[in-house]
């Protein structure tokens, strides 16, 4: 089991978590090894469904025995049980819409990497204080690059992870990593469904390793 600093920089070397949620666990395995084709190493499954136990208890399992080098997150936690759960079920990271003290000290506890929604510098402030490594600015669109900007100026130790509204365009990409995020999230703009509503596996891979790419070749300049 890997400590939780080699899991933040982990995700911070490739910049990227792809993030989905889907009801058949079938097809969540086929995402997972799509992702993992395309060069992400990291992936954080949404707990969104009803199933959603069942789902990452499978890609938990496929992984441990086939792609024992991934990393599996769960996102979309909102209470410490929930998370105490998951992490039983094998979770490398949790991922939370919003900052929970309840959550912070479980995973503290375990040494597991979480990765708390926050809004204001206020909270962002607060989630550090409480150990948090990686910040998950959420959502991303609604405040933009500046913010980001605004926030490392006082804080330059701060990491940030902007969700929600991250597209694989190289000029949004570029405002992104310009302003000082450590790593980006995307869910529906990289993990995409064609127009009859099917996964193009070959695609979302393609698709993983051209932004990968993007994000070296920015942090190159």
């Amino acid at each position: 089991m890997k400590h939780r600093h080699q899991i933040s920089q982990q995700i911070i070397a490739t910049g990227l978590i792809p993030l989905f949620y889907h009801s058949d666990p079938k097809t969540a395995i086929e995402i997972i090894k799509a992702c993992y084709k395309g060069g992400s190493k990291a992936v954080e499954f949404t707990a969104r469904g009803s199933n959603a136990i069942e789902v990452f208890t499978a890609i938990r399992k496929y992984c441990n025995l086939n792609l024992p080098d991934m990393l599996i997150g769960i996102g979309s936690i909102t209470d410490a049980a929930a998370a105490s759960l998951y992490m039983q079920l094998g979770a490398d990271f949790i991922v939370t819409p919003v900052l929970r003290q309840d959550i912070a000290k479980v995973c503290n506890r375990r040494k597991i990497l979480w990765m708390p929604g926050c809004a204001s510098l206020t909270e962002i402030t607060a989630a550090e204080e409480l150990g948090c490594e990686i910040i998950k600015l959420f959502p991303g669109s609604q405040y933009g690059s500046q913010f980001v900007k605004a926030i490392k100026g006082p804080q330059p130790w701060t990491q940030i992870m902007p969700t929600g509204g991250v597209t694989t365009e190289q000029q949004d990409l570029e405002n992104w990593f310009n302003a000082g995020v450590c790593c980006v999230g995307m869910g529906s703009n990289l993990i995409c469904k064609e127009p009859n509503g099917n996964y193009n596996f070959k695609a979302i891979s393609n698709s993983i390793q051209a932004t990968i790419k993007t994000i070296k070749d920015l942090r190159s300049k």
